[in-house]
């Protein structure tokens, strides 16, 4: 557990809610309404760095590889998907009410028998069914009843068959999805860790049943490296932590979380697991359909064991917002991976003269087919510095009077703060440069 005490832990990630609602990264839904608990709008700058982590992962997980491809499946599905996958029957929370202040409660996060708000005394524990129930039709019966998804891997299992038909892959081979799922959980907390409408990054990867334990290692592997490889996460304030056997879901031969060292203590980011051929079994049993892989070079038929890789996109988005958070006596900075930013290139006319502004304008047209870029003339310089290092933008670009005679821009750092002068027709160059060589700033020009 993090060291740090509940108060600093609040204060750090009550920091944090402040700079994304005034940023314009992340803050609550309906609020013109008084908000709806748990749920959370993103913003221009937010929506960007959702966007940017999607399809990293998508990049890094099904466009660079040849063994996975992609589905985007119906949230709402047959209501027996979720009677064969447990979820209808086991899918519970263990829930508590305080009877003085009637605040509720997972019992499994409780560690004593009194209210954690209050002191009050509580009910006794009661199961609650996660999933959120809707009706599909004009009558609202038990026969009209569905169920929002409570997570996007069923409609993999389900559609396995049709996607290894059409794609013509061999095992061993992945089918992986992006997608939005839906859990009503007793209790929401810390920002957007846990809410009741979340995203998901799901790879189901699909193997011979002798061969489950080397590629369960193979994904520990790779998933625990995305994270610092692909967005630059720091290595010290992520582990990968093998779950007990008491921890188990009862179908999982193995099952490791990555994890990362938030304010309020070690939590999961993702779960990788050896789910044997168990979510294939009972779709068949469920169905009354048989579902196997022939394979035609051994001759053997089976039914796939999968490994699975599940990742929250809002959990990762708030994990990189916290790792690149850094408070200095001057300025607060976002510290985000090139890659990951939502802007990667800020561009300014040192002052509101017509010869700069036309002058500055052109050269954030020419960068913006590269980066993703913002042109800002607003307040001097320094203000605009600091806007621009607060929204973690990695580059500034100057335009000041010596450009309209020497073709050139002051070329600013954000991390370290050093500048550089740049010729406009090496600028993109140079930034790229900026990004893949740790030596670059302290290169002479």
């Amino acid at each position: 557990m993090s060291e740090k005490s509940d108060v600093q832990q609040k204060l750090e990630l009550s920091e944090l809610v402040s700079l994304c609602k005034r940023r314009g990264f992340i803050f609550q839904s309906s609020e013109l309404y008084g908000g709806l608990n748990s749920c959370w709008d993103y913003g221009p700058l937010g929506v960007e760095l959702k966007r940017r982590v999607k399809d990293i992962w998508w990049r890094d997980t099904v466009q660079f590889r040849n063994d996975v491809v992609g589905i985007d499946a119906s949230i709402l599905m047959h209501p027996r998907v979720w009677e064969a996958s447990g979820h209808v029957e086991s899918f519970h929370d263990p829930m508590v009410d305080c009877k003085e202040c009637k605040g509720r409660f997972r019992a499994d996060h409780l560690e004593g028998d009194k209210c954690p708000e209050c002191g009050g005394e509580l009910t006794e524990p009661r199961d609650f069914n996660l999933m959120f129930k809707t009706h599909v039709g004009a009558v609202a019966d038990d026969a009209s009843a569905v169920y929002l998804r409570p997570e996007t891997a069923q409609a993999i299992f389900v559609d396995f068959e049709q996607v290894m038909t059409c794609s013509r892959l061999r095992i061993p081979c992945g089918i992986a999805q992006i997608g939005k799922s839906f859990r009503n959980e007793v209790t929401t907390r810390y920002f957007i860790f846990r809410s009741r409408e979340f995203e998901q990054m799901e790879l189901e990867f699909f193997v011979a049943p002798d061969d489950e334990e080397r590629w369960f290692e193979y994904w520990l592997d790779q998933r625990l490296n995305w994270y610092t490889s692909s967005l630059g996460i720091k290595k010290g304030s992520l582990r990968l932590r093998p779950h007990e056997k008491t921890e188990l879901a009862h179908y999982a031969k193995g099952c490791s979380d990555v994890e990362f060292l938030f304010p309020f203590g070690w939590s999961e980011l993702e779960g990788i697991a050896n789910r044997t051929n168990f979510d294939l079994s009972q779709h068949a049993k469920f169905s009354g359909k048989k579902i196997e892989y022939f394979d035609d070079l051994s001759g053997q038929k089976f039914v796939p064991s999968v490994i699975e890789s599940s990742a929250g996109v809002d959990r990762t988005i708030l994990t990189i917002l916290m790792d690149a958070y850094d408070v200095e006596p001057e300025r607060t900075v976002l510290r985000f991976h090139p890659d990951v930013a939502p802007i990667q290139v800020a561009v300014f006319p040192l002052m509101k003269k017509p010869e700069l502004v036309e002058v500055a304008t052109k050269l954030e047209k020419d960068l913006r087919k590269q980066f993703r870029t913002f042109y800002d003339v607003t307040g001097n310089i320094g203000r605009r510095y600091r806007r621009q290092d607060e929204i973690g933008t990695p580059y500034c670009v100057t335009i000041d009077y010596d450009s309209l005679n020497d073709h050139s821009a002051t070329l600013r750092d954000r991390d370290s703060m050093k500048q550089k002068r740049v010729s406009f027709d090496q600028m993109i160059a140079a930034i790229g440069e900026a990004q893949s060589n740790p030596d670059f700033w302290s290169q002479s020009q």
